[in-house]
């Protein structure tokens, strides 16, 4: 009797195991396509303070992977480059591929991104829209 309760345990703690990682990988919405929006420095020091700077996601996505370009106005000094990414429920995070000098956390809203993120000249915001 005590073998099958301790299986019984076994098999079920397997089962809640399983439906973790089920959770991790949730998605429930789709990024592919073109974005385009801007990056608006916070706070902080130096000259980029304040300004923003156009900026364009051409992504692609296959389950919860996200491979894709970042475009960003080079008159800002805006970065420009692949990124790479995951989504998990409707959250977009991403970085720069082979160094992460571009990073962001996105809500995806429908047709609209918005959310932290940072670049090489510090913190900030992005705000994106898909293109039609």
């Amino acid at each position: 009797m005590w073998a099958f309760v301790a299986v019984a345990l076994v098999l079920a703690s397997g089962c809640v195991k399983q439906q973790d990682w089920i959770d991790r990988t949730l998605v429930t919405v789709d990024v592919t396509g073109v974005w385009r929006g801007t990056f608006e420095w916070a706070g902080g020091g130096g000259s980029v303070r304040g300004l923003s700077s156009a900026m364009e996601l051409t992504l692609q996505q296959s389950g919860p992977k996200v491979t894709g370009q970042l475009q960003g106005s080079i008159l800002a000094g805006g970065p420009t480059g692949s990124i790479e990414g995951t989504v998990n429920s409707d959250v977009f995070r991403f970085r720069s591929a082979g160094g992460g000098a571009v990073v962001g956390e996105l809500q995806v809203n429908g047709d609209q991104m918005t959310g932290p993120g940072s670049t090489t000249f510090g913190p900030g915001t992005m705000t994106l829209r898909r293109q039609p």
